[in-house]
């Protein structure tokens, strides 16, 4: 006879696998917090000690600073001065040599002919043609029922100006 308070064989040896598995999952999250705290702790030290270099240094150098004599003020003079010739003709324009000049010359050239040719070849390009295609069917397609709205509406008032022109006696009569 079995009694009612006996376990299953199998459920107690899977709870004692998921102690198990439960203890070593512990331990090395245990392991891994420690590896981490020993790395932050050597990081903090050395930032201490990079610290401390710096401040040594700061001090020596506020020392060397300290050692020289103040500079000599500088006085601001008022007088305006011209840092260009824009404005002033003296009649002698700067030249630049053959070679330089012939040489801006055709780097300007090639530059705007470059960028004429990429200009046409994006606007020759099938995708803006046939923009410019469906634009204009749109366009046409606009203009044809305008000039429908404009005849119909220029029918009814020749008819209203026809009906206003015939006397009453000829439509009693």
């Amino acid at each position: 006879m079995t009694s009612e308070l006996a376990v299953p064989t199998w459920l107690a040896v899977a709870t004692a696998g998921g102690l198990v598995v439960l203890l070593v999952a512990v331990a090395g999250l245990v392991l891994s917090v420690r590896r981490s705290r020993r790395r932050t702790e050597e990081l903090l030290a050395s930032a201490a000690r990079d610290a401390e270099e710096l401040r040594a240094q700061l001090t020596a150098l506020e020392g060397a600073v300290a050692g020289r004599t103040a500079p000599d003020l500088v006085v601001r003079d008022d007088q305006e001065y011209v840092i260009t010739d824009l404005g002033h003709d003296d009649g002698d324009a700067p030249a630049l040599p053959a070679p330089v000049f012939a040489d801006i010359l055709l780097r300007e050239s090639l530059i705007r002919t470059v960028s004429l040719a990429a200009g046409l070849r994006r606007a020759l390009s099938p995708e803006v043609r046939h923009r410019i295609r469906a634009e204009m069917r749109r366009e046409v397609k606009r203009a044809r029922r305008q000039r429908r709205t404009d005849l119909r509406r220029a029918r009814r008032e020749v008819a209203d100006r026809q009906r206003a022109a015939v006397p009453l006696t000829d439509v009693a009569g």
